[in-house]
């Protein structure tokens, strides 16, 4: 199988860049264009039930600034961990994680995800994995391109 497009979706977490060994290797043995996505939760899906509290221009400044933090920690990824793939794309986008990832496998036309088995959820909650997280779980049942789950150890 011919693999000239990878999509590594991150939510930036320790667990998520484990993933980043992989992305390399492969992006390099076939010469494959690198997609980092990474989405924020649209938070003002959540307020509608709180009388929309707090209002659209606090929350619309909340997401202009994690879209800006996000890209300063992607660029600084890229930068430093794949410098030497072949090529890179940086995408940012709003929504549910598993949703858009599935979304932009499609649009970009990518023949591999490569992701880790847990996220940032996990790393919050600490434990021990006992099956792989929720988003992960939702895009290997709804991918119609292969996943290459990355396990935390």
């Amino acid at each position: 199988m011919p693999i000239k497009t990878i999509l590594w979706p991150t939510d930036l977490s320790t667990h998520s860049k484990k993933a980043l060994v992989q992305v390399v290797s492969l992006s390099q043995k076939y010469n494959a264009k690198v997609i980092v996505l990474y989405t924020s939760v649209d938070l003002c899906s959540y307020f509608p039930a709180y009388g929309n509290y707090p209002s659209q221009d606090r929350l619309n400044n909340f997401r202009d600034w994690e879209v800006e933090k996000a890209r300063a920690t992607l660029n600084d990824i890229c930068d430093n961990e794949l410098k030497s793939c072949p090529a890179l794309v940086i995408r940012l986008a709003q929504g549910d994680p598993a949703e858009t990832i599935l979304e932009f496998a499609n649009k970009e036309k990518a023949d591999l995800i490569i992701m880790s088995s847990h996220g940032l959820g996990f790393e919050k909650r600490g434990g021990t994995p006992k099956s792989i997280g929720s988003v992960t779980d939702k895009v290997i049942k709804n991918s119609s391109v292969p996943v290459q789950i990355v396990p935390l150890d």
